[in-house]
C-alpha cells in the first residue's frame, strides 16, 4: 500500500523504435470525395504521421505532463486477482472543505482526460468549491499494470477505484466518469455509496431502453426496433434529434465495439505493432465523437503516445469491453429497481455526445438530482469544454456534499 511518486519518462530505446517504425510505414489508398464516410481520411493521417516524425516532441509534451499532473503509483489487492501497481494523479487544494473528488476515464481516454480539469477543480476562486482531485489509470491503461486473468470487468474496475481513495485517506468522496468511467462509477455508486461515496455525476447516461420492443437485448437492438408511431408521437422533437443521432452512430459507429467486445486480441496485433494503425483507429474516435473540437496535431499525438508507451501496451485497453459484455448485461435497466444507485446522482447533457437518449430514461436509473443539458461539447467534455464540466461538478456537488440520504 505504499505510495510512490511516479514520472513519465520513456527510454530512448522505445523512442527510437518509434521512428523506425514510422519510417516504414505504408499507407493505404484512398477513394476521391468520401470525407470521412470511410473512416479517418488519408490527408489527416499522412500530415499526422509526418508531424509525428518530424516536429512533433515527445520530451516536451512528458515534462509538461509531469509538470500540471501530480503522479503516484502504488499496490493494491484486487479480489481473486492479487495485486495491481496502479498509477493516478493527485492534486490537492489549498482551500478549506475541499471535496474529495475522483475522476475516471474511458476508452480511448487516459488520465489526460483530466488535465485541463485539474486546475479549475484544485485551485478555484475563493468563493468557488473546490476539490482533492484524484484521476486513476484504469488497470490496463496508461501507466497502470494490466490485470493476467480473464474476467477482471466492472466490478473490479470500481474495486479498484475505490481501494485508490481509501488509501489516500478519502473515507468519503464524490465521483465523475464518462464513457467506461460512468459505468464504473455507477457501479462504484451501487457498491460504496451512501458510506462512501456520497454522490456521483456522469457525462455518459446510458440505459437499456424499455420492454417494448420485440427483441430489447441491447440498446441499439431495442432502438433500431422502435415502432414508428411510438417514436413518433412518445418523445419531445429534441429527444427525436438526439434518437436520431445514436441510431445513426449504431448504424455506421459501433463496428469498433463489436469487434473490441468479441475479438479484441486479434485487434491488438495491429494496434501494438502499427503506431499509425493505433492513431488512425483512435483518431477516428477523437473526431467523430466530438463536437466539432478543433484537435491539434500534437494535442491528438501526445494522446496516442500514452497509448504506444503505456505500460502493458495498447491491447490491454480493449479487453474490458470483452469482459463486460460477456455478461450480457453491460447497461442498466430502468425496472431493476433493486440494483440502482440510491445516493444522489448528477447528469450533464452534451449534444456531441454518441449516445443520446431521452431523459426520462435517465431519471428512472438512479436518484436523479441535478441535470443539465448544454448546447456544446461531445464525448471528451473534460477535455473539449472543461468550464461547463466544471461548472456542472461543482454546484452539484456543493449541493449535496454532507447531506445525509
Amino acid at each position: 500500500m505504499t505510495e510512490n511518486p511516479f514520472i513519465v519518462s520513456v527510454s530512448d530505446d522505445e523512442l527510437n523504435l518509434l521512428q523506425q517504425k514510422l519510417a516504414i510505414a505504408n499507407l493505404p489508398d484512398e477513394l476521391d470525395d468520401v470525407n470521412w464516410a470511410y473512416g479517418a481520411p488519408l490527408t489527416d493521417i499522412r500530415r499526422l504521421v509526418a508531424r509525428w516524425r518530424e516536429g512533433f516532441d515527445w520530451r516536451t509534451q512528458e515534462a509538461r505532463l509531469n509538470a500540471e499532473m501530480p503522479q503516484f503509483t502504488r499496490d493494491l489487492e484486487v479480489e481473486g486477482f492479487g495485486s495491481l501497481n496502479v498509477h493516478y494523479v493527485h492534486k490537492k487544494s489549498d482551500q478549506e472543505g475541499a471535496i474529495p473528488l475522483l475522476f475516471v476515464h474511458g476508452w480511448p481516454g487516459s488520465f489526460i482526460e483530466a488535465r485541463k480539469i485539474l486546475p479549475m477543480l484544485t485551485k478555484p476562486p475563493l468563493d468557488q468549491q473546490s476539490f482533492h482531485v484524484v484521476a486513476v489509470s484504469l488497470p490496463g491503461y496508461g501507466f497502470s499494470e494490466a490485470p493476467k486473468k480473464k474476467g477482471f470487468s466492472i466490478s473490479q474496475f470500481a474495486e479498484v477505484c475505490h481501494k485508490v481513495m481509501l488509501a489516500l485517506g478519502y473515507n468519503e468522496y464524490v465521483t465523475q466518469g464518462g464513457d467506461w468511467g460512468g459505468l464504473i462509477t455507477r457501479k462504484m455508486a451501487a457498491m460504496y455509496g451512501g458510506k462512501h461515496i456520497k454522490a456521483w455525476h456522469t457525462n455518459f447516461p446510458v440505459v437499456r431502453p424499455p420492454e417494448f420492443s420485440l427483441n430489447p437485448i441491447t440498446l441499439f437492438t431495442s432502438l433500431s426496433m422502435l415502432p414508428a408511431l411510438f417514436y413518433l408521437f412518445l418523445f419531445s422533437p429534441t429527444e427525436r434529434i438526439a434518437l436520431q443521432r445514436t441510431l445513426t452512430v449504431q448504424r455506421t459507429g459501433m463496428a469498433y465495439f463489436q469487434i473490441q467486445a468479441t475479438k479484441p486480441q486479434t485487434l491488438g496485433y495491429a494496434l501494438a505493432d502499427s503506431p499509425v494503425g493505433l492513431l488512425a483507429w483512435i483518431y477516428e474516435k477523437l473526431v467523430a465523437w466530438s463536437d466539432g473540437y478543433k484537435w491539434e496535431d500534437d494535442e491528438v499525438l501526445t494522446w496516442i503516445s500514452i497509448y504506444i508507451f503505456s505500460r502493458a501496451g495498447p491491447a490491454a485497453s480493449l479487453r474490458i469491453y470483452y469482459e463486460a459484455s460477456a455478461s450480457g448485461r453491460l447497461l442498466p435497466a430502468i425496472w431493476e429497481w433493486d440494483q440502482l444507485p440510491r445516493i444522489p446522482m448528477g447528469v450533464s447533457y452534451f449534444p456531441g455526445e454518441m449516445l443520446l437518449l431521452p431523459r426520462s430514461w435517465i431519471r428512472r436509473t438512479g436518484n436523479v438530482v441535478f441535470e443539465r443539458v448544454h448546447d456544446a461539447g461531445g464525448h471528451f467534455a473534460a477535455h473539449e469544454v472543461p468550464e461547463l464540466l466544471v461548472g456542472d461538478v461543482r454546484k452539484m456537488f456543493r449541493a449535496v456534499w454532507g447531506v445525509q440520504y
